[in-house]
């Protein structure tokens, strides 16, 4: 029985894997092959590097979206809090 372990990588090696795909005239599909990831792994990490290793304006901005998502469930959580501690002093002062 095989287990699926996932690999992870650092940034450093996204970078880098990028840089060579970029740099290289083989294919991505080589690339990806000789580096040891999917090819689709290999795209996913071009949308999110330029060829230079910096982050895309689409890495930024989904980082941004990640960020303000992760401040509305708060905002959330705090105001559905806010309700119920309204409600339950209301109900005392009947």
């Amino acid at each position: 029985m095989s287990e699926n372990i996932r690999r992870q990588y650092d940034e450093e090696f996204k970078k880098n894997a990028v840089k060579l795909s970029y740099a290289s005239p083989k294919p991505i599909s080589e690339v990806a092959r000789d580096l040891g990831i999917g090819e689709g792994r290999l795209y996913a990490w071009r949308k999110k590097y330029t060829a230079e290793g910096d982050k895309t304006r689409w890495a930024t901005l989904d980082e941004e979206n990640k960020a303000l998502r992760l401040e509305v469930a708060q905002l959330r959580m705090e105001q559905d809090m806010l309700k119920k501690a309204t409600a339950y002093f209301a109900s005392l002062h009947k």
